[in-house]
């Protein structure tokens, strides 16, 4: 197990390694920001000036390795648009993306895992059909189309809810809806997946000929042993909701991090977009790596090197 877990962080050193390569690539063949920031009256001198001021003349290893160097430290360099350290700029952001992301977890956890349940349990039912269609077309429907139509629907023809910002409680329930919407469906499927797996085994069967109650043999003996991929898979969803929040902040004006990443890809702002790219990576290769670990521990058929 020791090697394994030394293994695995290794492997997710090796993986924000390649991410920090890639994204520091991706953002500089996008374009020159000194492009956006100089005035129309600039000379060639004066943008010189300007890139030298921003290491942006330097070759790319250069810039890289400053880059790395200055990041470990702390220092995620300076927006060029804001004029602030990108890391500051991040932290007022990231509170918006992290409660937008709790309450789709919130909607997800509430409304998939007792529906896929049940429809597994009455599995052939309209219930079970419903449940169905559902996490079909959830998964169909893109969700920055949901969040317009939603936008439309309660914001412009029945102006029941806020569309934009982040004023009061109310402004948040479109958003998070659209967020949840596609990862409800996908959860809800795998629980269904999973509680069908179970609900035949004999152990379920044994619960049931001791004359357990019902909701008792659904819920402590069948949903107990599907509920590792469950588990493994809601542990991951925060992270990919708040990467996925990216478009959902945008149709909502949201001020969150994924607001923040459309502003930088526009204006070229290289240090913000390297830094929430990074931030996100973080956090989701971490969680990655403490639920593989986790797994390890619950799944008693797995069997790692000493």
């Amino acid at each position: 197990m020791q090697r394994y877990i030394i293994g695995r962080l290794l492997q997710s050193i090796v993986s924000m390694f390649v991410v920090s390569v890639v994204v520091f690539a991706l953002v500089r063949l996008s374009g020159d920001p000194i492009q956006i920031m100089a005035p129309p009256e600039a000379t060639e001198a004066d943008i010189k000036i300007m890139r030298a001021y921003l290491g942006l003349d330097r070759p790319w290893p250069i810039q890289y390795w400053r880059f790395v160097t200055r990041a470990l430290q702390g220092d995620f360099g300076q927006s060029v648009r804001f004029r602030r350290p990108a890391l500051d700029l991040i932290l007022e952001r990231y509170g918006a993306t992290f409660e937008l992301g709790g309450l789709a977890v919130l909607i997800v956890i509430v409304v998939a895992l007792p529906v896929g349940v049940y429809a597994a349990v009455r599995r052939g039912t309209a219930l079970d059909y419903a449940a169905r269609a559902f996490a079909a077309l959830g998964q169909a429907v893109p969700p920055f189309w949901l969040g317009l139509l939603l936008v439309l629907v309660f914001g412009v023809l029945l102006h029941l809810l806020p569309t934009s910002g982040r004023g009061t409680p109310l402004h948040i329930i479109l958003p998070g809806i659209t967020l949840g919407w596609f990862a409800v469906a996908g959860l809800m499927r795998l629980t269904r997946s999973s509680m069908l797996d179970v609900l035949g085994s004999e152990y379920v069967k044994l619960a049931r000929i001791k004359g357990l109650p019902e909701r008792q043999v659904i819920w402590k003996h069948a949903f107990k042993n599907a509920a590792l991929p469950v588990v493994t898979f809601a542990a991951l969803l925060f992270v990919a909701l708040l990467n996925g929040s990216i478009i959902i902040e945008t149709v909502f004006s949201w001020p969150g991090l994924g607001l923040l990443v459309i502003e930088a890809v526009d204006s070229r702002d290289y240090p913000i977009v390297q830094t929430v790219v990074l931030f996100l990576s973080a956090m989701y290769i971490g969680v990655n790596l403490l639920v593989d670990i986790l797994y390890a521990y619950l799944n008693p058929k797995i069997r790692y090197s000493p």
